[in-house]
């Protein structure tokens, strides 16, 4: 492949990426605006200035451009925590290999603060989301378990993956209720070497 073959496929990549992220502000501000239930593709398409057509070689139905492209994150991720160095401790490991998402998601605050806000007041978007995240979890166990060399009768690469997806969680909500303005990396950051130090109760300053 030619540097004019790379920088052509750099560029259809990167107007794929603004189309997508095109479509998912659309559906995120109008269903905000209107209601899960007020809002159609034909209209989300519309506002984002593509077809119809155009909107489904990208989502698979409304909920998709919701929720965001979860299964291609979790990929990443799961890449991430594979390529981490076998002597990083299992929690390092995984806070390592969230790096890349989360420095994308404060990048893309005012949206993912959006996609919370409308995600808590439209619950009809829950049960995909528990669907997903089940889903999710249970592919970080499977790949802290080969990590680790453990059986799949072993508790501890399930109870690594649930509590750092707490910890991940609480940072996530701490974020969207500043409204993005505090670093999201530092808020994961406390939230996990709380874990590592055995959640010591705080002590207000006094």
């Amino acid at each position: 492949m030619t540097i004019s073959d790379d920088v052509a496929t750099g560029r259809r990549d990167r107007k794929k990426r603004q189309t997508r992220d095109a479509l998912a502000a659309a559906a995120l501000r109008l269903v905000a605006e209107r209601g899960l239930d007020q809002v159609t593709v034909e209209e989300i398409s519309e506002a984002a200035d593509v077809s119809a057509r155009t909107f489904f070689n990208y989502f698979s139905s409304k909920d998709d451009a919701l929720l965001g492209d979860q299964a291609v994150d979790i990929a990443r991720v799961l890449a991430a925590l594979r390529a981490a160095p076998l002597e990083v401790p299992a929690l390092d490991a995984v806070r390592l290999a969230l790096a890349e998402i989360i420095d994308e998601m404060q990048a893309d605050a005012p949206l993912w603060v959006l996609r919370m806000e409308v995600i808590e007041r439209n619950p009809a978007l829950l049960p995909r989301l528990v669907a997903s995240s089940t889903e999710t979890e249970q592919a970080m166990t499977d790949a802290l378990a080969t990590r680790l060399g453990l059986g799949p009768e072993h508790g501890y690469p399930a109870l690594v993956t649930a509590v750092t997806g707490a910890a991940f969680r609480v940072a996530m909500m701490r974020w969207a209720r500043s409204a993005g303005k505090l670093p999201l990396a530092d808020l994961v950051d406390e939230a996990f070497s709380g874990i590592a130090a055995g959640l010591p109760d705080p002590r207000s300053a006094s």
